[in-house]
């Protein structure tokens, strides 16, 4: 799926599959969230889903397991010509990750009140501690990826 014509119809396309990896995590008791790493010529090098709690692992996010993932399929840690697309507005963590990964853009859904560390509670890509200049496109299926959090929440306070 390379060529798929105008970029917001890409980044829609992505987020989708981002959206069903997330579904999967959720399944498996995890907070939904997915990520998918694209390459320059649009296709998809690295996708990944949260996997904290089955891995017993606070860095088992899925920005982090894709970046890994999408390192090891080019055989370098720079990714500066690469997207990632990501459910969820990054925590800081994840955020530093992507600044050292170099990705070159970051479509995200669903803006994180709590721990956003991209626009929402704080801005690492622009802050002067980052030496990468990260390009950003956020609210991409925003109410979809919303939602599918929202949804999961509810669900799981519902269960105790």
């Amino acid at each position: 799926m390379s060529q798929i014509a105008p970029p917001y119809e890409q980044h829609k396309y992505w987020m989708q599959r981002a959206v069903s990896l997330a579904e999967l995590a959720g399944d498996a008791g995890e907070v939904p969230v997915g990520a998918i790493v694209v390459d320059k010529t649009g296709n998809a090098i690295a996708e990944a889903q949260n996997y904290r709690e089955r891995h017993n692992d606070p860095t088992a996010h899925a920005e982090v397991i894709a970046l890994r993932l999408a390192g090891q399929y080019v055989h370098s840690w720079h990714l500066n010509d690469c997207t990632l697309y990501v459910t969820l507005e990054p925590c800081p963590m994840c955020a530093g990750a992507i600044i050292q990964a170099r990705i070159k853009l970051l479509v995200y859904g669903a803006d994180d009140p709590k721990t956003g560390a991209i626009r929402t509670v704080i801005n690492i890509p622009d802050s002067p501690c980052s030496y990468h200049r990260l390009a950003v496109l956020g609210g991409i299926l925003e109410s979809n990826c919303r939602q599918q959090l929202q949804a999961w929440f509810a669900q799981k306070r519902m269960s105790k």
